[in-house]
């Protein structure tokens, strides 16, 4: 039993090694802060908002985020509703509450060494 315990644990705690940290892009779309966001962003993103659906840099990106946190202010926090870490990727899903109702996140990220690196975000 404690063999099998032990064996548990070392595999519990591997896959915890292989998780990609997402908690400085949560924070990020929390606070409607696209700035913060800049730094886990690929070098190219395909981006959908409302009325905007492209693949552009990770500095157009981010002023396009800006400008959507103007226009709809976060309030209350992100959720995340489902996260999912596969060998090399990930995505997770939130609801992000502003001013006039609430938004679905949905962001994809590839992993470099733990961390995750942006390469499409769809707010709809």
């Amino acid at each position: 039993m404690k063999r099998l315990f032990a064996l548990f644990t070392f595999l519990c705690s591997f896959l915890y090694v292989c998780a990609a940290d997402i908690t400085p892009i949560s924070n990020a779309l929390k606070n409607g802060d696209a700035s913060t966001l800049a730094g886990c962003m690929d070098t190219e993103v395909d981006i959908d908002l409302p009325g905007v659906s492209r693949k552009c840099g990770a500095n157009d990106a981010v002023n396009l985020l800006n400008a959507f946190f103007r226009a709809n202010k976060p309030v209350g926090g992100f959720s995340l509703l489902h996260h999912a870490d596969k060998k090399e990727s990930g995505f997770f899903v939130g609801k992000l509450p502003v001013e006039k109702g609430e938004f679905r996140v949905n962001i994809t990220y590839r992993l470099d060494k733990n961390k995750a690196v942006i390469q499409s975000i769809r707010i709809e």
